[in-house]
């Protein structure tokens, strides 16, 4: 069955962006000289009220339908069927939006813009699989959340990943998700929703260069199990700290481990933690050492962070419109260039030059302070896995990593212990 789906997605992702080659320019340039007056910019409206309700009870009922197959059922059939009706609904029918994932920004932008109102569903989404994960772990990974759902379908032939390389790339959804919280905060872009490698399939519309990311992860999704949730997803980091702290995660037996190993290779993801054996108890005085060199050396990392990153600051501005106009009406010469269509809509606008100067000038402080912050939080990001990797853990048992672990139940059918 699973094949036979990821040959008919294939099929349908290789028709989903021929348009895009035949196209033609079929609407002639725009003429600012004839009256025409250059419209605000606004947020898409939200859903219909009574639509939006129906979203958010949905959700519900999924996230309660599939943690009740993974912690009560344990059965990785009823993951699968609650991701297929995710999939489609959440993500073909719905367009993948409201997405949890880039629920992110719209949360950011409600905290530094007053002047937003953040609708009730995007909040819903934000704040709803956190409280389930609160509680049950990332049983929203495990199927409900559209992205993920996606890559498990065309999961064919998984392999592991050196542990090295996991951590390294592990860093990267950190970084993401420091990057969307300071665009969002400037008001300048909600980056998760732009660069979302699968709305545009989901919505049959995407570019060919989003398309080919699309299938590039689709493609690795073959190999690498959810190379997009694993190694970008900034949602994910967010779930993997609050699962670190879920009461009642996903256990590999329902009852006491037997030793047998089955479970070692079951997980695509590798976030099963293997046994360890006791070790000699470090000594008081080298204990100390370490914790002191950390505690300087995280500070540090953090100090250095935050310069590299702010000196950094005017290039991460000019994805900022305004920001981009005004550099490029500082650096126009009438004489040897052609107005751009956006000189062009800006001289119909109203506004004077020294107005926009003034709200870009605003804009490049704003993201000064985002980016030593930004800085700051990457040094510490740093610290805190050099940290982990000097950490001892004593474990008696085959257990899942409840930072790491999606919950997928892949694991549940390979214990043979059975519930008491």
């Amino acid at each position: 069955m699973k094949k036979v789906l990821s040959i008919l997605s294939l099929l349908l992702l290789s028709i989903v962006d021929f348009a895009t080659f035949a196209q033609t320019q079929r609407f002639p340039r725009p003429e600012f000289e004839s009256g025409y007056t250059q419209p605000v910019t606004s947020m898409p409206a939200p859903r219909a009220g009574i639509f939006a309700l129906v979203d958010v009870l949905l959700l519900i009922a999924a996230l309660s339908l599939i943690t009740w197959f993974i912690h009560k059922k344990r059965s990785r059939t009823g993951v699968v069927i609650t991701s297929l009706f995710s999939l489609v609904y959440f993500g073909f029918l719905r367009e993948g939006c409201v997405c949890s994932v880039g629920s992110v920004q719209n949360v950011v932008l409600a905290l530094f813009n007053p002047g937003y109102h953040i609708p009730l569903s995007a909040l819903a989404f934000f704040v709803i699989p956190l409280v389930y994960t609160l509680f049950f772990g990332r049983t929203f990974c495990a199927g409900v959340c559209p992205l993920g759902a996606v890559q498990d379908v065309f999961l064919l032939r998984p392999v592991s990943l050196k542990k090295w390389l996991q951590k390294v790339l592990g860093l990267i959804p950190w970084i993401y998700l420091g990057l969307a919280v300071l665009y969002a905060a400037t008001g300048t872009d909600f980056i998760i929703c732009r660069y979302d490698p699968f709305v545009g399939i989901f919505r049959f519309n995407a570019t060919f260069f989003m398309f080919a990311i699309g299938a590039a992860f689709l493609l690795i999704s073959v190999f690498i199990a959810r190379p997009y949730c694993r190694f970008l997803c900034p949602y994910g980091v967010i779930l993997n700290l609050v699962s670190r702290v879920s009461k009642n995660h996903l256990s590999i037996t329902p009852a006491s481990c037997i030793q047998c190993k089955l479970c070692e290779n079951s997980c695509p993801i590798d976030a099963i933690n293997k046994p360890v054996e006791v070790k000699q108890m470090e000594d008081k005085r080298s204990a100390t050492q370490r914790f002191i060199l950390l505690a300087m050396i995280i500070p540090a990392l953090m100090i250095i962070g935050g310069w590299v990153v702010s000196n950094f600051h005017e290039n991460l501005a000019m994805v900022n419109s305004k920001v981009r106009l005004a550099n490029e009406l500082l650096h126009f010469d009438a004489d040897t260039m052609k107005e751009s269509l956006e000189i062009e809509g800006f001289r119909t606008s109203g506004k004077t030059k020294e107005e926009l100067y003034l709200e870009s000038a605003d804009i490049l402080k704003q993201f000064y302070y985002g980016s030593w912050i930004l800085g700051g939080f990457i040094g510490l990001v740093f610290g805190l896995s050099l940290a982990g990797l000097t950490r001892y853990r004593y474990r008696e048992d085959y257990e899942a990593d409840k930072g790491e672990c999606v919950s997928c139940a892949r694991c549940l059918k390979y214990c043979p212990v059975e519930k008491a």
